[in-house]
């Protein structure tokens, strides 16, 4: 499978080189063009390494690093800037971010840079991969359903189905606090890591909700248990709270 890149710079004309760049080396690249856009997308899809420009309007490179942190801390970041200085260097490393390249940086370095980054990812996740799950990083269901969540996986016999970083966190935070009554607001804080009002956390949640359950929806021990509370938010009903509506039909 090729690896995801993202792309974010407010220069067309950056952002399409470097997009051609990489997309010559056969990565499968996406481009947006500033920070909050990339933020939407990475709560979406999965991503495996970030090219990001540190100076842009709205939401800066290190904006974007802080929430990439929360929502997908698996993602690699490759920060490019024009206006290069020891602190915002600095800043950038103690944020977790990979490499920090001055723009223009040539091909050469910014493919070396990627695949430094892609080879560290994947040598996390395949350490990650080769120890034995911690009880709060794997669950199964009383009909066998495995969920994996280090790595992000719903599994049943033959089965099996990805989840972004936003759909995994949900799911973790509802599997972890099971029959308790969260807030639309308070599962915003949670999953994504920022305070919004409550009418936001509505706009921001039904859709992550709504893909979560879509995807769940082969795997009724997970999806039959996300119940709406109306008016509040969701709750993450207990096993044999289902179970028990069920008979009592």
């Amino acid at each position: 499978m090729k690896p995801n890149i993202l792309v974010v710079d407010d220069e067309p004309i950056a952002r399409q080189s470097l997009s051609d760049i990489l997309r010559l080396e056969g990565y499968h690249v996406t481009a947006v063009a500033n920070g909050e856009a990339a933020v939407d997308h990475v709560r979406k899809y999965s991503v495996d390494l970030m090219v990001l420009d540190l100076k842009m309007p709205g939401m800066n490179g290190l904006d974007v690093v802080q929430v990439a942190s929360q929502v997908s801390p698996d993602t690699e970041i490759v920060l490019l800037t024009a206006y290069g200085s020891m602190e915002s260097a600095v800043e950038a490393l103690r944020q977790r971010v990979h490499d920090y390249l001055l723009k223009p940086a040539s091909p050469t370095q910014i493919l070396e840079s990627v695949k430094r980054g892609l080879s560290r990812r994947e040598a996390k996740m395949t350490q990650h991969g080769q120890s034995a799950p911690t009880e709060m990083e794997y669950f199964r269901t009383e009909d066998g359903t495995e969920v994996d969540l280090m790595r992000r996986l719903v599994i049943k016999g033959q089965k099996t189905e990805t989840l972004t970083p936003a759909e995994g966190h949900l799911l973790k935070v509802f599997l972890e606090n099971t029959a308790k009554v969260f807030s639309h607001r308070e599962l915003v804080l949670l999953v994504q890591g920022y305070d919004v009002s409550q009418r936001e956390a509505q706009e921001i949640l039904r859709p992550l909700v709504s893909r979560l359950r879509h995807k769940l929806s082969a795997y009724p021990q997970l999806y039959n248990r996300i119940v709406s509370v109306r008016g509040t938010g969701y709750v993450f009903e207990p096993e044999s709270a289902k179970k028990g509506k069920k008979e009592s039909k």
